[in-house]
């Protein structure tokens, strides 16, 4: 196996792993949700930094001093899957019977935490660290070993499958759409990979507290 595809691997089964205990129903119900999100976050930015060398540590430091378009690109980019996820909650409701109570299984997990907290969480550990490992290392890393659609395609997998645990339609669908949504604008344009982090910062924050849908 060539150099850097071992940690690579290590880093996506920890990924797994980690989403397993979170979601699955023989281990969920036994831990904090939010406390183990936060520790995975963290685990994987760790993983981000040791494994994808210089270029995951720049993003953290691309994202200090991200600049106004920077910054004005990622809300435009957050609003604009807030739109999809609305139409798409819109559209779900009628197709399916089963779409609005699993939707609300998924916001049943903020259970009594703080609002405010939670947003702050979702703002400045979850959603940047999963930017940072999704698509600053394991994305960006695919695509030094093959073709960077291979790279988007693979990634996209991953992220879908490591929500299959839950069981939630709705979560897997919802998985699948953002990394379609956020991997095919790195795929797109790598080079705005600040402006992606943000996106999916202000996403979370907007869909989970701020607008829910």
């Amino acid at each position: 196996m060539k150099r850097g595809k071992l940690p690579l691997v290590v880093s996506v089964l920890v990924a797994a792993a980690l989403w397993f205990i979170m979601f699955s129903p023989w281990t969920a119900p036994h831990v904090n949700f939010w406390a183990c999100m936060t520790a995975s976050a963290i685990v994987l930015t760790c993983f981000a930094f040791a494994f994808g060398g210089k270029e995951s540590i720049g993003t953290v430091s691309n994202l200090s001093g991200a600049p106004t378009a920077a910054v004005i690109f990622g809300i435009i980019i957050a609003v604009a899957l807030w739109g999809v996820f609305w139409l798409g909650d819109k559209v779900s409701q009628i197709l399916f019977e089963f779409a609005r109570p699993q939707v609300e299984d998924i916001y049943n997990i903020k259970g009594t935490l703080s609002p405010t907290l939670l947003a702050l969480l979702l703002l400045l550990v979850i959603g940047p660290a999963e930017e940072i490992f999704w698509r600053g290392y394991v994305q960006r890393t695919l695509s030094k070993f093959r073709s960077p659609l291979f790279a988007f395609i693979i990634t996209m997998m991953c992220y879908t499958f490591v929500h299959l645990p839950s069981g939630n339609f709705m979560l897997i669908m919802a998985a699948l759409v953002c990394g379609i949504f956020w991997g095919g604008l790195y795929y797109l344009m790598p080079n705005r990979l600040t402006s992606i982090i943000i996106s999916h910062a202000l996403w979370d924050a907007a869909a989970f507290v701020w607008f829910p849908f």
